[in-house]
């Protein structure tokens, strides 16, 4: 008895003790925060991790890649450490959900970000489409391409598998929305070996109130009604029609907006030679631009060069015509498309980017996270196309 009460008065620790002294040595763990976290075992639908805690956290399968994944040892191996995100709190049995795709996910939308930031081009296989447009990976993320930013004859169906260089036209992490273009992409290339003054041969591939928009040589220029002839036109469809090759020279490159911009009135020796004797201008057309780039150069040195007839016409005034129908103006549609594409009136621009939402909501369920970015797209089709005249003439 006299053994017993000396061995309970030396040890002076009891078990509220020991499970006081547990909690003052453990960590408090929040959602949001990033640990690191050994696999100590894998199972069928996800892993236990040990980060620490009481208890071990839980890592289910659709929490361990941005990408789909099949089983967990495509990605986890027993024993490995690594960075995991608390996805949500303790449950009722104590155990934290991690993620990993949560990591992934930021980290993709800051290299997004910063692809943008460098305007680069880049590279992404078609995975799905819709009457909206197209569905591309970009650094596991889902982006969007609308159907006004394709540029090719092909029927969006058979783009399926097909891997196209894209531009970004915007990338916005709080909204969700990831949004390119396949036509400024080949337009920026094409523009590359372009200059303003260049006399190009190309092929009217539609023809609008407002204007004709004329390929040349894989993407496509707007020859604005304003810049076919000093004489008033009425309609480009009494000057040119669908499949007619003509001379034509840049007067502006935008790379920013992937615009390219022609002129025909430029090159007429005498006013009015469009509509009276078009083979006049293409016969000279090399001469008539040599005097135009001359005059540009002029200005550029603030030098006043005589005016002669058609070659004084000023730049000036194909702003301020064009400020009375700014869509049409500005629009530069994608080249390769159909004429009959360009025939289409333009609110089925917003008809076809309204029904790439429902398309794209259908898909919601197998990714929350990025359908948002899909979901929302056509929004930016609707905000983005209407800046250019490309969709408008769609």
């Amino acid at each position: 008895m006299v053994n017993q009460e000396l061995t309970a008065t030396d040890i002076g620790f009891t078990h509220e003790d020991f499970a006081a002294l547990l909690d003052k040595y453990d960590y408090h763990f929040s959602p949001g925060d990033t640990v690191a976290g050994t696999v100590f075992s894998l199972e069928p639908r996800g892993a236990l991790i040990d980060i620490g805690a009481k208890t071990a956290a839980y890592i289910p399968i659709q929490e361990m890649s941005i990408n789909r994944i099949d089983t967990p040892d495509e990605v986890l191996q027993s024993n490995e450490t690594r960075e995991f995100f608390i996805l949500t709190d303790e449950n009722e049995d104590g155990q934290l959900t991690l993620s990993i795709r949560r990591i992934e996910y930021m980290r993709a939308w800051e290299r997004v970000r910063q692809l943008q930031a460098e305007d680069a081009t880049v590279r992404a296989q078609v995975f799905a489409t819709n009457r909206g447009g197209a569905l591309v990976r970009i650094e596991g993320l889902r982006g969007f391409i609308p159907g006004s930013h394709i540029s090719t004859r092909k029927p969006k169906e058979d783009l399926m598998g097909e891997e196209l260089p894209l531009k970004f036209l915007e990338v916005d992490e709080d909204r969700n929305r990831l949004v390119l273009s396949h036509r400024r992409a080949l337009v920026e290339r094409k523009m590359n070996r372009l200059e303003v003054g260049e006399v190009v041969l190309g092929m009217v591939r539609g023809l609008k109130p407002y204007g004709a928009f004329i390929d040349i040589g894989g993407v496509s220029g707007l020859l604005h009604i304003s810049e076919i002839s000093h004489d008033h036109i009425d309609t480009p469809h009494s000057v040119f029609n669908v499949n007619d090759e003509i001379k034509v020279m840049i007067i502006d490159l935008d790379a920013e907006r992937g615009r390219i911009s022609l002129s025909t009135k430029q090159l007429e020796p005498e006013p009015g030679d469009m509509v009276k004797n078009p083979d006049l201008v293409y016969d000279k057309a090399e001469e008539m631009a040599e005097r135009y780039r001359q005059k540009l150069r002029a200005q550029a040195e603030g030098i006043e060069l005589p005016e002669e007839g058609a070659t004084a016409t000023e730049e000036a005034p194909v702003a301020e015509e064009t400020a009375a129908e700014p869509e049409a103006s500005e629009t530069v549609e994608e080249s390769e498309a159909p004429a009959e594409a360009v025939e289409e009136a333009p609110a089925e621009s917003q008809d076809t980017t309204s029904e790439a939402s429902e398309a794209s909501e259908a898909e919601s369920s197998a990714e929350p996270e990025e359908t948002e970015e899909t979901e929302e797209t056509e929004e930016t089709s609707s905000e983005e196309t209407p800046e250019e005249e490309l969709a408008a003439a769609e």
